[in-house]
């Protein structure tokens, strides 16, 4: 048997593993179980060019938990090592790795996350063992096994093995400090956590099932009475993930059915099938293959994120995938894997990395052209869907300029009649009736067909076409999408958004032609210094205005500028954040040709009580009347009632 000492600066490495990655410890499963892997997989590739002459059929690897001995036992039937492999590989190599870790980290207490950066994969067992064995014999013939133990000190001892099966099996001695790792149920978290999809089998347990070569049989006694005997049952090796899964195959091999039960297993608790998917498959300039589902959306923009899972050769990395999905994706769900993106590394290292851009640039590319195909290819179906999707896409054309420009091809605008446009198709539509005098071309929109039904009808007696924009981020996107559009291509005709309640629908579009009003400078003078005395002046600005008679007498706006600026204030606008609050004030239009402002004008005694009902009928049209003011509302209609 050969002792030896490890070649390290530091006397002992291991508790200073410990205490670096410790928050971090339950990865050394991942890290065992991937080594395991690709030492499988070296064996089949040497197989595939004759290297090899053994059978790979059936290789897995096997993980066993030995309860009363404390230990935990990974095994493969991969490649193995000869004793000087273990000496180069285990010893030299991995240890090198070890010193450069505490060169760099030995001042910082707390970072953690750096084992496959620095070849430590291995050594992170020692996170949750008092010792570690390995056991390992090459594929090589007349090669002994070896047998390698080491109890966290720097010394080692390496001797011959009896094993006679080619692979490694690592045996780890759980420390007492770690003995949660001796659970099945916490190791067959683990091991569908971060291994659920490796590409070998992995073999943890045994399970019952029914024989499939047996069929039961049906027998009658003499009453005539069916007995039906037992079924037959068998113990089968319980595998416990799936080694192909569905992002791995060509997308020509995948039925829509097989996406949809991909789904299922990735999110077995989710039980809305997704709306659609896309297939990512690219080798160049950068390796990346995955799955991304559309599912529906709520118009809650931060709630759904973390669904994506990152992987790293079907290893699991993450599900914060910040820094390499497009921020307006990260509402998707579904699967990521790239062998250009370090096990390992930190947000800020992500965010640095010339191909983590180029990954997260050609996401954005590919979604952006599976959505156009979606609505050129059957823009009924697309439709049908857009309320379920609308807000990445809204959110997409905000945050991110190349996805805008592809957006404007299929990003739709649907009207409070179920109408769907595109905006290009949107303009011309109401270029003709919705033009100012100053050539703007309004787009009226509503964000809320019930609360602002009466300003969405008084826009149908124009014949104006009302869109429906009731995303939390609208009043952001208009903002970019009249910037990006002020001027069509005729170069005559800037684009405004203009909400239904922000005006009277006169002023909203105002055309050449204007109301001439009822009533005299002198009698206007009067009605405005009435409706002053009642109406509370730090929140309603009365402003007199002629219009068509059968329009109500009061109606309440909110600026269109002022409102915009608080709704984006409020979601967290650019640059708006150190603004102070903007005040919550209105204007009261009173529409000087209703026949009640002649009523205002004669009455005495009940024309507080006139202008009081007409300013709270006007308020409930704009869901503002609450509390006390709707308790003296309900009374004061009943006395006018009254006479």
């Amino acid at each position: 048997m050969a002792k030896g000492k490890i070649n390290v600066a530091v006397e002992n490495i291991f508790p200073l593993i410990k205490r670096f990655l410790y928050s971090d410890h339950e990865i050394f499963l991942r890290e065992l179980i991937s080594n395991a892997t690709d030492a499988t997989l070296k064996l089949n590739h040497l197989a595939s060019i004759g290297e090899f002459k053994g059978s790979v059929d059936d290789v897995k690897l096997e993980v066993k938990i030995d309860k009363e001995g404390k230990k935990l036992h990974i095994i493969d039937q991969g490649i193995g090592m000869t004793k000087e492999e273990v000496k180069k590989y285990i010893n030299d190599i991995a240890f090198s790795g070890a010193e450069e870790f505490l060169d760099k980290f030995k001042d910082e207490k707390n970072d953690s996350g750096i084992i496959g950066h620095f070849g430590l994969g291995f050594y992170s067992s020692f996170m949750v063992s008092k010792e570690v064995e390995i056991i390992t014999k090459s594929f090589k013939e007349g090669e002994d096994a070896a047998h390698w133990a080491c109890d966290g000190s720097p010394e080692y001892s390496l001797k011959k093995s009896d094993k006679k099966d080619r692979g490694t099996e690592i045996i780890l001695h759980i420390d007492d400090d770690s003995l949660e790792f001796l659970e099945e149920s916490k190791i067959s978290e683990l091991l569908l956590k971060y291994n659920k999809f490796m590409p070998v089998p992995i073999k943890f347990g045994t399970k019952e099932i029914a024989d499939p070569s047996h069929e039961p049989k049906t027998t009658k006694d003499k009453e005539g009475k069916e007995t039906t005997e037992d079924q037959k049952m068998i113990t089968v090796d319980n595998i416990i993930n799936n080694p192909n899964p569905a992002w791995t195959k060509l997308p020509a091999d995948l039925k829509d059915e097989d996406y949809k039960s991909f789904y299922h297993e990735l999110y077995p608790m989710q039980f809305e099938e997704p709306l659609f998917h896309i297939h990512l498959n690219v080798d160049y300039p950068f390796n990346l293959t995955g799955i991304l589902y559309f599912p529906k959306m709520t118009a809650n923009i931060d709630v759904q994120k973390d669904k994506i899972q990152l992987y790293q050769n079907q290893v699991y990395v993450t599900d914060n995938v910040e820094g390499i999905v497009p921020d307006f994706l990260q509402m998707l769900r579904g699967v990521i894997d790239s062998p250009d993106i370090p096990l390992n590394v930190s947000r800020s290292y992500l965010q640095a990395d010339g191909a983590v851009k180029k990954i997260a640039s050609y996401i954005t590319k590919k979604v952006g052209d599976k959505l156009n195909s979606l609505y050129k290819n059957d823009r009924k179906s697309f439709e049908e869907k857009w309320n379920d999707i609308k807000i990445v896409i809204e959110y997409g054309m905000l945050s991110e300029p190349k996805f805008f420009e592809k957006a404007q091809k299929f990003a739709l605008y649907p009207t409070v009649n179920d109408a769907y446009f595109t905006f290009e198709e949107l303009v011309e539509k109401v270029k003709p009736s919705q033009t100012d005098k100053d050539g703007n071309v309004v787009i009226l929109y509503a964000t809320n067909k019930d609360t602002q039904h009466s300003f969405i009808e008084e826009a149908k007696t124009k014949d104006y076409e009302v869109i429906l924009l009731d995303s939390p981020i609208i009043s952001h996107l208009i903002q970019k999408i009249e910037s990006e559009n002020s001027e069509l291509s005729d170069k005559k005709s800037p684009i405004k958004f203009a909400r239904v309640d922000a005006d009277s629908m006169d002023k909203l579009i105002q055309k050449d032609e204007n109301q001439i009003s009822k009533l005299s400078d002198e009698d206007q003078e009067k009605l405005k210094g009435f409706v002053e005395e009642v109406v509370p002046s730090e929140k309603y600005t009365v402003q007199l205005e002629a219009l068509d008679s059968k329009s109500n007498p009061f109606i309440i706006t909110q600026p269109e500028f002022m409102r915009r600026m608080k709704e984006m204030q409020q979601t967290g606008g650019g640059g708006m954040m150190g603004m102070g609050n903007f005040p919550e004030m209105y204007n009261l239009v009173v529409n000087t040709n209703s026949d009640l402002m002649q009523k205002i004008l004669k009455a005495k005694a009940k024309r507080s009580e006139y202008i009081n009902q007409a300013l709270d009928l006007a308020r409930l049209s704009q869901n503002l009347l609450q509390g006390k003011e709707m308790t003296d509302f309900i009374k004061r209609s009943y006395d006018l009632m009254k006479g």
